[in-house]
């Protein structure tokens, strides 16, 4: 991989911003994010110590509680492995924990149900038994007949569900949001309303109700649907995944909506919203993330264009989007060049909440390969467009947002002859680019969701660097730009694809390589140990009830301390 990056210039954050708009709070106790988990987790009808959908909770922090996570395993010797299950040849799901149950998407490399023969190419969600690693059933997604361009082969379940209690949520590799009993038929029941399942065997997924975005809503997902969904109470948020065809010019639904919401009881569809339009970059895999900002419930997601956007979960109350506020994420002289030799990035990490403010990283398909990053820090308490600069036109006056949408700025937004001003509304808190000149002091484009714990922030990036920042101690950058203080990076050589698990003082990040770097916790660098797990890690560990759940490509492992 290249170690050198094109610098990019920066417009000066508006004077006074920090002051303005400060996240210390130094009079009151300190953010505990283990605590706000166990308390998201303890809305849900699961275990107290469970993680029971993507970043365990709503907020999307990594953060769970755990008591003596092992630093050290063999997974050939079977050191303090509590057991393993052959999962498919490509992983890409990540394991959530809930009520006994272990899910994670993966293909049909392993074989599990009869009927399928691991020839035979699927999307798997598949769920065992928390303590012995047991099979129990699976849900089978058959492949796309419009192939690659929706379905990518092998891909499998690319996404986590979300479960409380009896019900089981997810987004399958055919388009589907669907509600799965899970039980499946191990309990010798066809829950509905939904009950027109082909075979009820014990090892099948039995489906509640189920619902086809490509055939209800239009929606062209661009190789892939991947959406790990969360609840704003019984309101299902969904990213719909609609994005480009093969030629990766061409945008064949620009009507269809990209952000959707849905009863999770009934399936029931209650609005949508297709804000990044004509403006999709390629595809939109980044989830939703879901708080209570300012007084104000929050939806939070990333689009395919660059741009986080926040909305109200419950809607307009006609059936159409209330949308809070929206954020660009790219410097607006940024371009879009095919096959990622541009500057312009969308969005496929999840936002992540902390303390009250919005966390995000830009990257592309980790098929592009390096490029610009960027990390954010966004004020969720402002409105409209938030983002921190705007566009002006030659006599000084801002374009309007037809203009902006307009189809012909997809891969350029800002035109001959306009100008990036800054924006007086704008919700940046810092902007984390680069503190240097050098490899490591950049960060680069990167898929991995941050994760917070003591005001100290980690993320990954397809350079394989790993980068320990503050929350919420600035500094000036000699461009001007308000930045996080810096505390280390470090480069793994291997790119990494999945985010950080920060648990019992220590933080947790797998790579291309299919090693899982230990670090202590804190502003110091200090690895404890570096682990291969034998095939490449691009799923993100978790701990669930004092168990450090690995998924590899092709296994999943629960790992225990067993002294």
């Amino acid at each position: 991989m290249t170690r050198s990056l094109q610098s990019l210039v920066c417009l000066t954050l508006v004077a006074g911003l920090v002051t303005s708009v400060s996240i210390a709070k130094n009079k009151q106790a300190a953010y505990d994010p283990v605590a706000e988990a166990l308390k998201g987790v303890s809305q849900y009808k699961v275990g107290k110590y469970d993680w029971p959908q993507w970043g365990g909770w709503t907020g999307r922090n990594n953060t769970p509680f755990g008591e003596n996570i092992p630093s050290a395993w063999n997974i050939e010797s079977g050191k303090n492995i509590k057991w393993k299950a052959p999962l498919g040849s490509q992983t890409y799901g990540n394991p959530v924990v809930a009520n006994g149950k272990v899910y994670v998407g993966t293909n049909n490399g392993a074989g599990y149900i009869k009927r399928y023969p691991s020839e035979v190419d699927l999307g798997c969600l598949i769920c065992f038994d928390d303590k012995t690693g047991a099979f129990l059933w699976q849900h089978s997604s058959d492949k796309l007949p419009t192939g690659r361009v929706h379905d990518w082969p092998l891909q499998g379940i690319c996404c986590s569900p979300f479960v409380d209690g009896e019900r089981l949520w997810y987004v399958s590799s055919r388009g589907e949001v669907l509600c799965l009993d899970t039980e499946g038929f191990r309990d010798g029941e066809n829950d509905g309303p939904f009950t027109a399942e082909t075979v009820q065997d014990k090892f099948e997924a039995d489906v509640i109700w189920r619902y086809d975005m490509m055939g209800e809503l239009g929606v062209s997902q661009h190789n892939m649907c991947s959406c790990s969904v969360t609840a704003a109470g019984d309101i299902l948020l969904v990213n719909t995944s609609n994005g480009l065809d093969e030629s990766h010019i061409n945008l064949p639904a620009p009507n269809a909506p990209s952000f959707i919401a849905i009863n999770r009881n009934t399936g029931k569809l209650l609005w949508t919203d297709r804000s990044p339009g004509r403006q999709i970059l390629h595809g939109q895999w980044s989830s939703p993330t879901y708080g209570v900002l300012g007084g104000q419930p929050q939806a939070i997601f990333g689009g395919g264009n660059g741009w986080v956007y926040s909305f109200d979960p419950a809607g307009d109350g006609k059936g159409g989007p209330k949308l809070l506020w929206s954020f660009d994420c790219n410097p607006k002289g940024s371009k879009w060049i095919l096959g990622g030799r541009g500057t312009r990035n969308n969005i496929i990490a999840t936002p992540v909440l902390y303390d009250g403010v919005v966390f995000v990283a830009v990257g592309q398909d980790p098929e592009h390969g390096e490029g610009e990053g960027h990390v954010w820090c966004i004020d969720p308490t402002k409105r409209g467009d938030v983002s921190p600069s705007t566009l002006v036109d030659g006599a000084g006056e801002p374009l309007s947002q037809t203009v902006l949408a307009d189809a012909s700025r997809r891969l350029e937004l800002m035109q001959e002859g306009e100008k990036e001003v800054a924006n007086p509304n704008s919700a940046a808190i810092w902007h984390y680019k680069t503190w240097g000149d050098d490899f490591e002091e950049e960060v680069h484009r990167s898929c991995g969701t941050v994760a917070i714990k003591d005001d100290i922030l980690y993320i990954s990036d397809f350079s394989g660097l790993f980068h320990c920042l503050d929350a919420k101690k600035t500094e000036k950058h000699k461009d001007g730009t308000i930045m996080p203080k810096v505390y280390w990076t470090h480069d793994m050589f291997a790119a990494a694809w999945g985010s950080p698990l920060i648990v019992d003082d220590k933080v947790y990040i797998g790579d291309e390589d299919g090693d899982i770097t230990i670090f202590k916790h804190g502003k110091e660098k200090k690895i404890i140990a570096e682990i291969n797990m034998d095939n490449s890690v691009y799923s993100t560990p978790i701990v669930a009830n004092n168990v450090l759940y690995i998924a590899n490509k092709s296994t999943l492992y629960a790992i225990e301390q067993k002294d």
